[in-house]
């Protein structure tokens, strides 16, 4: 049942990111081939799990399945969370200026992986909840995160 809910809690991708841990519930609970290894209360689970994955979720996942899912999806290595921050700004705020950039990721970094964002860990002796926390120290020091994304995003312009 793991395997099955992590092989298919981004099947609803395909609609849109804002969505899909909704659309894959939906697409696991209508697939007909599942029916054949799970019966429907697995089946149940298998799409709650993949519906409660979603980092940005208010709630705690409803099972061990979901908080296992959820905790798999993240890849929380600071390097890697700021240059997809700083991409992402530069593919959707292609007018921002380069200070408009470092702020607006500062901002983003604060807001989703600071103390009190809304990015949860649902297995807090987990090695993304260890490094969640290095990342915290890090984005709670403005002279710190400013620093290292500036230079993050000053290796990424000289990449183009």
């Amino acid at each position: 049942m793991l395997l099955t809910a992590a092989a298919c809690h981004d099947l609803g991708l395909s609609g849109g990111r804002d969505r899909h841990h909704l659309d894959s519930g939906v697409i696991i609970r209508v697939d007909q081939r599942l029916r054949e290894w799970f019966d429907e209360e697995q089946i149940e689970v298998i799409a709650q799990a993949a519906e409660d994955h979603r980092a940005s979720g208010k709630t705690p996942p409803r099972s061990i399945y979901g908080m296992l899912v959820a905790e798999a999806d993240r890849v929380i290595d600071g390097p890697t969370i700021i240059v997809r921050t700083l991409q992402y700004g530069m593919k959707h705020y292609p007018d921002l200026d380069r200070q408009g950039h470092i702020d607006r990721a500062v901002a983003h970094l604060r807001e989703k992986y600071g103390y009190g964002g809304y990015l949860r860990l649902w297995i807090p002796w987990s090695d993304n909840a260890l490094r969640l926390n290095e990342l915290r120290e890090v984005i709670a020091d403005d002279d710190a995160v400013r620093a290292v994304v500036t230079g993050a995003l000053d290796k990424l312009l000289s990449e183009k």
